[in-house]
């Protein structure tokens, strides 16, 4: 189904180390408005599309967003890369070297642990369609809110792409909820 290329979707330049950074980033990698939950929710909802068009398009994001995942994991752990023990347990992380050393884990930036109850697939395609909408908002609210975190014009570089590509993926659902009502609506000549 897939082919994959080595190399990232875009560059996750990281010009210093930067723990606290690294730590609002998680919120992205296994927060409920995550890469990780976005990725799962389309692919699932994918098999109850009513057409070949909106079932492409659920599949396609939903492996575009599997390559942010990716992009989110090389920004952390560069965030990361050399940080003694001691700044790391200083900046609120000594819980998540204990358990996973720096090693990334499935989880938001409080702690808690991803979940599948932060994805949804109700079966009614004009609901999931507006979830994904809704979805891709919250995730473009979320990057908004980390360029703002953030003085590292590397790291504001690749958010800024990150939130552009949120954007793109709000209209391509908001045009297939369009042709879906349309070809729900149409009449059936038999």
């Amino acid at each position: 189904m897939w082919v994959y290329e080595k190399k990232l979707e875009y560059p996750a330049n990281v010009c210093k180390p930067d723990i606290k950074m690294a730590k609002f980033l998680i919120a992205q990698y296994g927060g409920p408005d995550g890469e990780l939950a976005a990725a799962l929710r389309y692919q699932t909802q994918r098999y109850t599309m009513p057409t070949g068009q909106a079932k492409g398009t659920l599949t396609d994001i939903s492996t575009e967003e599997f390559a942010h995942l990716e992009i989110i994991a090389t920004m952390v752990f560069k965030l990361l890369k050399g940080v003694p023990v001691e700044e790391l347990k200083r900046e609120g992380l000594g819980e998540q070297y204990t358990e996973h050393d720096r090693a990334l884990f499935y989880s938001d930036t409080t702690g808690m642990l991803w979940t599948a109850a932060y994805i949804q697939a109700k079966g009614d395609v004009i609901a999931d369609l507006h979830e994904d909408m809704a979805a891709e908002e919250k995730a473009r609210a979320t990057y908004e809110h980390l360029i703002n975190l953030t003085d590292d014009p590397c790291v504001k570089d690749t958010l800024r792409f990150l939130r552009e590509r949120e954007i793109v993926h709000f209209q391509r659902f908001g045009e297939t909820l369009d042709k879906v009502r349309e070809h729900l609506n149409c009449k059936k000549i038999f």
